[in-house]
This record gives C-alpha cells, structure tokens and sequence, in this order.
C-alpha cells in the first residue's frame, strides 16, 4: 500500500440503471484535493447536497448500503466504494444525479474500468491507516467478524446457505489493486429464485435483470453466462465487505475474517472498528498541555517563551504546538515598524521550543534536564508571519543516540507552510 494519498487524473463519467429504483442514473467521477476523502454530491438536488461515504452517514443496508443527509440520500454505494478502496484512491467527489448508483453487471468491474480510464496520481498528504492494536469481534445470529492485527489488508470470507446449489464457500485476499482486478472485481451479485418474487413486493430490484445478477434456482444458475469463477458468490460478498469498510474513512490494515455476514453486520462491525480508530487517534495524541504545563518543564520565560500549547505529543516520536502571534509581541515595534513581520529566527527559535518538549518528554527525570540546540540545517521561509496569526509547529524526531537528536520542524499558518528547519540537540544536565 501507498503512504501517500492518491486521487483521480481526469474526470468520468459512468451511466446506468439502479438495480432497486429502476431509475436511470449518471455517476461523474472528479480528483479532490488531500485529506477531502470521498464525498458523493446529490447534483440533481437543488443544494447539490454533499455526503461524506464516512459510518456516521449511514441510513439503511437493506439489500445494499445507503448514506444521507436528511432528504438527500444515494443507495447501493458499495461496489463503487469496494473499486475506489481497493484501487487505493483516498480523495474522491462522486456527483450522482438520482438517488442510486448504476449497478452495472451487478459487480465492481465497471467501476474498476471506469478508474483506470481516470488514472490515479499520488499527492502530498500521507495516508492515516487504521493499524488495530487487538483484536476487534462481533457475534450475533451465527454471524462472525473478527479483525486482528496485520501489516496489510486480508479479507477473508465462509458463506454458508442450506440450498442445494449455492451452499458453503470459503476464500480469503490479500487486498491489492492486481488481486482486486484479476479475482475479486468481476464477481457478480446473486439472489435466489426464490426470492425474487418477495424482493419485487418489497419494491426492490424494479431494475434487476439477469444482466446484473445471478440467478440460482433450485437445480443450477438461471442465467444463460456461466459462472466467471467456481465461488463467484463468496468473492462478491468480498466486494460487498470491503466497499462497506470503505465507510471507516480511513484505509485498515487487519485481517478481518467473516462469517454469513451481510451489509447490516457489516456496518455494526465498522462502528466498532471507528470507537477502536478513535482510542488509538487518542493514545498517538497524548495529553494536551497549557501554558501552565509547559512553563513547568521549560526554563524560558517572557518575552522569550514562545509556545503557548503543546497539542500532540508522541514520546521519542513527534509533537505540534502552537503560538499565537499578537501585536503586543515584544519584537514588532523594532522589526520592520508600519509594517510588523515576525523575524524568520524567532519562528525558528519558536520551532525549536516546540522541539525541546519533545525531547525533554523523550528522556528520564525531565524536570532535570535543559535542552541545548546544536546545530540548525536547511532552515527556509516560505511566507511572512503577521500579527493575528496562529504558527503551528510539527515536528519529527529522526533520530534519537543517547542524549543527542535529530529532527525536522515545519511551521504552519492556516495549513500553508511558513517555515521549514532540520534540527538537532542535546540534553544537557541543569
């Protein structure tokens, strides 16, 4: 998998029936910038209503997934999302102008066509992934999911109906953009035979024709097309789990083993797996620190304090802090007067404070310590600093040798990047 957030090259467009509403619809595919994620927009609608494909959207999973927000609603999203993941694609508008997606051939293929005639291009935003830290169960009914540990996507799958044709199957892949193509993508939908009389009465599948589904009557498949692979069923109930999976707004890395379950089980389960990506999004962050905590541990004071607010700190890893740039600063009425610029070394002095806590949280006994800086490399101003302004700082440890570190810092104002520097340290007795 890539580290990096990928999106669309060129803008598609795909058209075709809803299987459940019979209704017409066309879908069009555009890039989004970084850390947009995948967002489907009613264009039909007056408001053109926007829908994040996020769990917290979730409105139905009778026969396929649906998202809404309030009267805007779009269905059966999930062979669409089982491509765009699968595919690696993070950043992602989906304009459709009805409320279903087009089922095509009942599986992701025309979905996966429609992408690699977009392309895909990386951008400069890393991915978050969602690594679990324990195991993560849901048992109810005979339905089975649990996700473990795993340095990459594994969805493995057991089907089980007591029908004289389609009866127990099992697979298991290893997510990746060739394996989704080659063996998952064209696997279609199914039904049975049975059932498609109740389905009609429930007023589903208005749309459903033996050209988007298979069929499985009571002594072999219906269709006059065979079978694309010998367990084409349980490969598409990949599809369906990875494109509800897609909904955990963030790309996992687990091994997730399922058992008879559906879109309904499906979306229980990524509720639970978004409260365990939230515990773990706590723990990297740690505790946030006050100007009261800080002047605890740092020796600097006014008018040479110039942290006001350690958000995130990740011990012997990384830290962001903030300073909030006001007019009272002592430094503007002698630097550039008419005109008050923030002197590139004091945001660089300001990025090293921020360091410093990094480091004095890195080692033993803390309160102890003072942090001497080294050396400074590759230091670059991007954009002036004004009064009004809210630096934030992020920095990386690189390395960590006894009581001497490495790291790099950028400096931010409203996500633009102001200001850039390699640092490096030493802890030093007090």
């Amino acid at each position: 998998m890539s580290n990096l957030q990928q999106t669309i090259v060129e803008t598609v467009i795909y058209s075709g029936m809803g299987v459940h509403s019979g209704i017409n619809s066309t879908i069009t595919l555009k890039p989004a910038p970084p850390h947009t994620g995948l967002i489907f927009i009613r264009s039909d609608l007056p408001q053109a209503s926007s829908i994040p494909a996020k769990i917290e959207y979730v409105v139905g999973t009778e026969r396929g997934t649906t998202i809404g927000i309030d009267e805007a609603k779009v269905a059966t999203i999930e062979h669409l999302l089982a491509a765009v993941v699968a595919l690696g694609i993070d950043n992602l508008y989906i304009e459709v102008d009805a409320e279903e997606i087009p089922f095509g051939d009942g599986s992701s293929k025309p979905f996966v066509e429609l992408l690699q005639k977009a392309g895909k291009i990386e951008q400069d935003a890393t991915r978050n992934f969602l690594s679990l830290d324990r195991l993560v169960t849901l048992s109810e009914d005979g339905i089975q999911l649990v996700a473990s540990p795993h340095n990459s996507l594994r969805l493995s799958f057991t089907i089980d109906f007591h029908h004289p044709v389609l009866k127990s199957q099992y697979t298991s892949f290893e997510i990746s953009p060739e394996t989704f193509i080659k063996e998952i993508a064209p696997a279609r939908t199914f039904c049975l035979e049975n059932d498609v009389q109740r389905l009609r009465q429930q007023g589903l599948i208005k749309g459903g024709t033996l050209n988007c589904a298979i069929v499985i009557g009571e002594q072999g498949i219906v269709n006059p097309e065979p079978l694309r692979y010998p367990d084409e069923f349980v490969r598409h109930k990949i599809i369906d789990l990875l494109g509800d999976l897609a909904l955990l707004g963030q790309p996992l890395k687990a091994h997730l083993l399922a058992i008879k379950s559906g879109h309904r089980s499906h979306i229980k389960f990524v509720r639970e797996l978004k409260k365990v990506a939230e515990e773990i999004e706590k723990k990297k962050q740690g505790p946030v620190f006050d100007i009261n905590a800080i002047l605890q541990l740092m020796p600097h004071r006014y008018p040479f304090l110039l942290v006001d607010r350690i958000l995130e700190l990740e011990e012997k890893r990384r830290v962001v802090g903030i300073k909030n740039v006001t007019l009272n600063e002592p430094f503007f009425p002698g630097h550039f007067p008419g005109r008050p610029l923030m002197p590139g070394v004091l945001i660089i002095e300001a990025m090293a404070q921020v360091g410093g806590f990094l480091l004095l949280h890195s080692v033993e006994n803390p309160e102890n310590k003072l942090v001497i800086f080294m050396e400074i490399d590759k230091a670059k101003f991007r954009r002036p600093v004004v009064p009004g302004d809210q630096i934030r700082f992020e920095l990386e440890m690189v390395k960590l040798k006894g009581r001497i570190c490495k790291m790099t810092g950028k400096a931010y104002v409203e996500n633009n990047l102001v200001a850039e520097a390699q640092l490096m340290a030493m802890v030093i007795e007090k």
